[in-house]
């Protein structure tokens, strides 16, 4: 196994002292897994294979038993629940985003914090995510579909251009930063050899300056939190000191939630002391009153007319496209200037056109606005097949499109005819 490194051992041994050896010790014991089931996809938590006890401080989270295999289920595909470790889900629970407000999770990928945010907001409001690196955006951007949430912006951007167009645009920040990644040594032994001495000061650099961007875009009145999933102080307690230094406007807040006390208006989740990986949270408030100054004017092009005559021929009561992004119908009622940037995704895709045809989109059938079409219920093993792209045989009597479901999920589309349904579940997405 690889050892721990001696200066971050020396560090912690100072640092906690008579509790350095039970930290140590936690060390050689296993991870924590956990998730959290989606509010907005109800299903049997029973269904859930290793689900354990519920994770104190987030109404929807469970630990998970090391040997679960939740990952590799069709539910997991249909987003019924997200794998996230515990401690992870402390950021977003102490943000507590509500309906309506305009949201920002500035370090988005790969999108645990963001699916937990939105599904706080239940579906109303602007959830803006970022993730700079273009692949991990990606990634964010297909969980967002996963998870049904259609009030999400999907970017990938640093974040100093968003600053400039952005400002004092958001009730609500998210800045979950990179970082040394010590609280991963135990999950993750790996990234105990990429560690060096001089991490923490290289990566503090980079979360000061990502937290002066996020600082230009809070309102007067708003609240920021700030993680990382470290322990050392450089980039924890040193990095929201020089912070608020900078930003005498800001100051941290108490929060308090069940097995999380943070009377500084600072957490570090500490493996011997909670149940979970090492992880810091820090809730600042920003001084002053005022409203998100979000310009939402229309920055994506008007719907293509002949587009929407073709998504009213496919359903008469389908939602009112707002835009298109590319050749994509989107619904979003609240975009902001998003000129010159890379979006992945805008609220909810409609669907396109192929030839003369109109084709749903995949994140349409999964959405919590999942259209008024025939419901064809799969077994387990039927869902299987779907999701790695067969098809599949069903009544002679039945013609169209269709939502293949399991356990009352949505899981794609399909078209039938002849008693066979053919497979519309995206090809980048079927697993073997």
């Amino acid at each position: 196994m690889r050892e721990l490194p001696q200066a971050f051992v020396n560090r912690m041994k100072e640092l906690l002292q008579d509790e350095a050896a039970a930290f140590l010790r936690s060390y050689e014991e296993p991870y924590q897994r956990g998730l959290r089931m989606n509010p907005m996809k109800t299903v049997d938590a029973a269904l859930v294979p290793g689900l354990l006890e519920p994770v104190p401080w987030e109404a929807t989270g469970y630990y998970l038993d090391l040997e679960s295999n939740a990952g590799a289920l069709p539910l997991h595909e249909a987003g019924a629940y997200y794998l996230q470790e515990p401690s992870a889900m402390l950021p977003a629970a102490v943000l507590d985003p509500q309906p309506g407000e305009k949201v920002l999770d500035l370090c988005a990928a790969p999108g645990g914090k963001t699916t937990q945010l939105a599904l706080r907001m239940k579906g109303e409001g602007l959830l803006v995510c970022n993730e700079p690196v273009p692949k991990r955006a990606q990634i964010l951007s297909r969980n967002v579909e996963r998870m049904g949430i259609t009030n999400a912006l999907v970017v990938s951007s640093l974040p100093a251009p968003l600053a400039k167009r952005w400002s004092e645009g958001f009730d609500a920040i998210q800045v979950d930063a990179p970082c040394s990644g010590e609280g991963m040594f135990r999950r993750h032994p790996e990234t105990r050899e990429e560690w060096t001495e001089d991490s923490p000061a290289g990566c503090a650099k980079r979360q000061a300056e990502i937290l002066d961007c996020a600082a230009e875009m809070l309102r007067p009145g708003g609240r920021l939190v700030y993680s990382t999933c470290t322990l050392n102080a450089i980039e924890n307690e040193d990095t929201v000191a020089a912070f608020c230094q900078r930003h005498p406007d800001f100051a941290p807040e108490a929060f308090e939630l069940p097995g999380a006390s943070a009377p500084t208006g600072m957490l570090t989740c500490y493996p011997h002391r909670m149940r979970g990986e090492g992880h810091f949270v820090a809730l600042l408030r920003r001084r002053g009153e005022g409203v998100a100054r979000m310009n939402t004017d229309a920055s994506l092009p008007r719907p293509d007319k002949a587009m929407m005559k073709a998504l009213r021929d496919f359903l008469p009561g389908a939602p009112m496209p707002t835009a298109m992004l590319g050749d994509t119908l989107v619904c979003l009622p609240e975009c902001p200037d998003v000129r010159g940037l890379k979006v992945l995704r805008v609220g909810l895709h409609l669907g396109a056109m192929k030839g003369k045809v109109f084709q749903p989109d995949h994140a349409w059938a999964v959405s919590n606005m999942a259209p008024d079409v025939q419901r064809i219920p799969l077994t387990e093993e039927e869902a299987r097949r779907y999701q790695a792209g067969e098809t599949i045989s069903v009544s002679e009597e039945l013609r169209g499109y269709a939502l293949p479901t399991l356990h009352g999920l949505a899981l794609g589309w399909g078209k039938i005819s002849d008693g066979v349904m053919k497979n519309h579940y995206p090809k980048g997405l079927r697993r073997p």
